[in-house]
């Protein structure tokens, strides 16, 4: 099969791999029918982080081809979501809602790599979750979302605290950060700043629902946002970039008792024990359990009552994976779809 391997940072090549099997009984094999290229992907890309043959991809919908004889909730021929991570879901740790630390917990895009025609699903029944029957070729790239981006916005908003009379602010204007902003609007945040300085995610962020944009970045943001809240700050803060910068804004911008959801994928964020003891904030976060949300969100979008699809701004075929890199790291595209 062809999928995508990063050489190192900068190369990106889509070639042979070998093809998936079924390897425990409790593994599935499925065939892709769409995937896309993460922000946290760009990592490595930038050399952040470390790159050396590894395989990409970690957001995937598609059709179950083999199920191991253990399998039961998933059947061949089944169109499914998954979660970026693996999980059993039926652990202490899955049954409490964090799938994303069950005790048999590995990523996808270390153990499988997703930016590929197929892959195998290790522990599907606890994985997958099956759409109501085939979905409309318009649907696939907004349940793509629900599987990793739509459902990291999702856990973030969830984590803040976002709710009705709520004012909530959004640090980062990437695909989670759009994504926290419908999240925080479905959930029913009465005003939400998204803080950003592109407009094109500027007019993206008003879609999903925001009702203010903050241009401003670090203290000059702060201060905007409690301009905007009575000086006290907002009441619910996502966090959705990872940087000490992004780390601070968030933290400063929520008020006293209010809570902060942070999903950024931490890169070298040392936070003061002083200013965190003194800022009486709530912090919660970390890698999304977007396991436990998949089934309300795959419905929402099957009902057709919210569009995570919009967020995918370009769309290249899989061997195109390299323009598609580029381009996101040009900041040319929010988030690139890979077609199969």
């Amino acid at each position: 099969m062809r999928g995508v391997v990063m050489y190192e940072p900068g190369d990106v090549r889509v070639e042979e791999r070998e093809d998936p099997r079924i390897i425990e009984p409790t593994d599935a094999v499925i065939r892709l029918s769409a995937t896309c290229i993460c922000g946290s992907d760009l990592w490595p890309y930038r050399g952040v982080e470390p790159a050396d043959h590894q395989v990409m991809g970690h957001e995937y919908v598609g059709v179950v081809e083999e199920v191991g004889s253990d399998v039961r909730g998933i059947r061949v021929g089944d169109f499914v979501v998954g979660s970026f991570v693996i999980s059993d879901n039926t652990c202490e740790i899955c049954r409490a809602g964090y799938q994303s630390r069950c005790v048999h917990a590995s990523f996808v895009a270390q153990a499988i790599g997703t930016q590929s025609e197929r892959a195998r699903i290790p522990y599907a029944d606890g994985t997958l979750v099956p759409t109501p029957g085939q979905p409309d070729p318009e649907l696939i790239p907004s349940l793509l979302a629900v599987s990793d981006v739509l459902g990291t916005g999702w856990f973030a908003a969830d984590a803040a605290q976002a709710g009705p009379g709520k004012t909530v602010a959004v640090v980062g204007d990437g695909a989670v950060g759009l994504m926290g902003v419908l999240a925080a609007k479905e959930l029913g945040a009465e005003r939400i700043i998204a803080m950003s300085r592109h407009a094109d995610r500027q007019e993206l962020a008003r879609f999903y629902g925001a009702t203010d944009i903050v241009t401003e970045r670090g203290d000059e943001g702060v201060e905007r946002v409690r301009e905007l809240t009575n000086g006290l700050g907002a009441h619910s803060v996502i966090e959705a970039v990872g940087t000490q910068e992004s780390m601070m804004q968030a933290i400063r911008s929520t008020r006293p008792g209010g809570h902060m959801g942070y999903v950024g994928v931490s890169h070298n964020v040392e936070l003061s024990g002083d200013e965190l003891f003194f800022s009486a904030v709530h912090l919660h976060g970390g890698p999304a359990p977007v396991r436990r949300f998949l089934p309300d969100l795959i419905r929402r979008v099957w009902d057709r009552e919210i569009d995570p699809g919009r967020v995918f701004d370009l769309s290249l075929p899989l061997e195109k994976a390299a323009e598609g890199y580029r381009a996101m790291d040009e900041r040319r595209a929010i988030k690139t779809l890979l077609t199969l």
